[in-house]
């Protein structure tokens, strides 16, 4: 059993060394991810701009849904286009919406002030919304390839202007899974599949270990019947000459 325990053990030590490398492999910066498939993803119209330096607060009697249509349960892969829908409504304004752009950055899903990636800005040109009415604007976007799999947070606001002034709306604050653009089974999936039947099998070892001490401690030690019938040879040879024998010897003389 010592040897099984410690093959398993060898066999985890190795998954982790493993997992490290090929971590290392694929991750080339591992605290900040830019994006190395081009900065015109989605984009519409010839003069594009930095929507991501300003900061715009949100304008009275504007509402915005997002939609994924395609993908329901968000998982996004690595380096491949996803695309998301939004919506905005003019409600309650006297003005059209200028819509200006789409952008959205990626974060850690425990702390927004590290910046994953900060993906493409998507630019419109002429598009407006009239008041009480409503219009909905694609958004193509693309995590990097080399971002490993994990949940992650999706940042995603809408800049327009109404009167000249600008604002911002932020459409979606949620979290997506991205995963390995070669599929579900990742590195990290081999690795945990290992670990948990690693430990399967401890339990298994254990509880086996268990059952056999319980089964050694419950049989009964064999009975030894000492009286008129018969006795062990172990018995007589250890009472040999005491004054038990010796009473035996007499009582069956005299039934003799």
């Amino acid at each position: 059993m010592k040897f099984r325990v410690f093959v398993i053990l060898a066999l985890l030590i190795f998954s982790s060394l493993f997992l490290q490398v090929a971590r290392s492999k694929s991750e080339p910066d591992p605290d900040v991810v830019e994006n190395d498939e081009g900065g015109d993803l989605g984009i519409v119209g010839e003069d594009v701009q930095d929507f991501g330096g300003g900061s715009f607060s949100p304008a009275l009697g504007v509402e915005t849904i997002c939609v994924f249509p395609k993908n329901p349960s968000k998982l996004v892969v690595a380096g491949e286009e996803g695309e998301l829908l939004v919506g905005i409504k003019n409600e309650g304004r006297e003005s059209s919406i200028n819509v200006i752009a789409i952008q959205a950055t990626v974060h850690l899903p425990f702390d927004h002030q590290y910046l994953v990636q900060n993906l493409s800005a998507q630019a419109f040109n002429n598009a407006s919304v009239p008041p009480a009415a409503q219009a909905t604007f694609p958004y193509i976007f693309a995590v990097s390839k080399f971002l490993q799999s994990g949940a992650f947070d999706l940042v995603g606001t809408i800049v327009y202007e109404i009167d000249q002034n600008p604002y911002q709306s932020t459409f979606y604050n949620g979290t997506i899974e991205v995963t390995e653009a070669g599929g579900l089974l990742s590195v990290e999936s081999v690795f945990l599949l290992c670990l948990g039947t690693a430990l399967l099998g401890l339990l298994g070892f254990w509880i086996r270990g268990q059952i056999k001490n319980f089964s050694k401690k419950t049989k009964r030690a064999p009975k030894v019947e000492v009286g008129s019938g018969t006795t062990d040879a172990s018995m007589d040879e250890w009472l040999e000459g005491t004054a038990y024998t010796q009473s035996q010897s007499s009582k069956s003389k005299k039934k003799k």
